[in-house]
């Protein structure tokens, strides 16, 4: 095994996950396409930033990739073993590897316990701890985070969102693991606490060794916390590349235009900048487009885009792109 392949923690092989659609009588006709032979590796200690449309995919893929969801196809693997199938015992060694942070701090904590009983619960199921031990590594979590020991005793209408979070962040470390979903962490929250959460994230990755992957809406908080950025779209990956080189380099139409919609503070910048904007609807996941999924909305399409697909190719050293224009 090479140096480079020994650096890859989570990787997927055309990764597949479609939902039945069941018709008024019950019965399942049609297939949501909602990822669609991904295949990208994320590499050890990095920020992997996952962008696009709201229902491209993107929490779908990260879900399917932890063994949230069942994957219809393709292959997940973790430092190198095949966990695509793993079942029961085998598959739990790896859940706790694998943690996820979830956008809705409202949601994602059960009203009915208090933080001691949420941190303490994934660490209550891996049955590796005294109570005492427990109580101890709660106290460090909590302060890890920026919360009080005092507050493991409150509930978590007690809080305030970002605080919320924060609670969530301490109950995926709760088992210690090695990668982090962060999917889409800072979206519910108020933008004057999103920087302190997103700063947060930060020093715990070089405190504690962690990997991510980072799903969100926001590109400028994507580039500034992302090693590496990956464009969906349509249940596809269309550009890959490192943080800098694609903002500064984006090939594919869909990101140039997503990067064109970035906000500029200063007016008349933003007064001479040019906008591509994005015609049409957003097809549906139940009839993808042959082709290029993006031909029905791309400026630039040929009639080649229309009925062959572009495969995901290198065109500089980590640059990578699905286009037939950039190919």
């Amino acid at each position: 095994m090479n140096k480079k392949t020994q650096d890859i923690l989570v990787e997927t092989q055309d990764l597949q996950k479609y939902f039945p659609v069941k018709s008024f009588f019950g019965r399942s006709k049609q297939k949501l396409h909602a990822v669609d032979n991904i295949s990208l590796s994320i590499r050890k200690g990095e920020t992997f930033g996952l962008v696009g449309e709201s229902g491209c995919g993107k929490s779908t893929f990260g879900r399917t990739l932890i063994r949230m969801y069942e994957p219809t196809g393709g292959k997940i693997f973790y430092n190198g073993t095949d966990i695509t199938t793993l079942k029961g015992k085998e598959l739990n060694t790896y859940r706790k590897k694998m943690q996820i942070i979830f956008q809705d701090p409202y949601s994602a904590l059960d009203p009915h316990h208090n933080v001691r009983e949420i941190i303490s619960e994934p660490m209550a199921l891996e049955g590796k701890l005294s109570s005492s031990e427990m109580e101890e590594r709660i106290v460090s979590l909590l302060k890890t985070v920026g919360m009080k020991p005092d507050d493991m005793e409150k509930y978590a209408y007690e809080f305030s969102g970002g605080q919320r979070q924060r609670i969530g962040i301490a109950r995926a470390l709760a088992v210690q693991p090695e990668f982090v979903l962060c999917d889409e962490p800072i979206s519910a929250l108020d933008v004057s606490i999103q920087a302190q959460v997103v700063n947060m994230l930060e020093d715990l990755q070089q405190e504690l060794g962690l990997t991510y992957l980072f799903v969100a809406h926001d590109l400028s908080m994507v580039r500034h916390i992302s090693d590496r950025i990956g464009v969906m779209y349509l249940g596809k990956i269309l550009e890959i590349s490192e943080s800098d080189e694609l903002y500064e380099n984006p090939l594919h139409p869909y990101t140039k235009a997503l990067l064109s919609a970035i906000p500029i503070a200063d007016p008349k910048l933003a007064r001479t900048s040019s906008r591509q904007i994005i015609t049409g609807d957003l097809p549906s996941p139940l009839n993808i487009p042959t082709g290029c999924r993006f031909h029905t909305r791309c400026p630039y399409a040929k009639a080649e885009c229309s009925s062959i697909e572009p495969e995901l190719k290198e065109v500089s050293p980590g640059h990578f792109v699905t286009c037939h224009l950039c190919n």
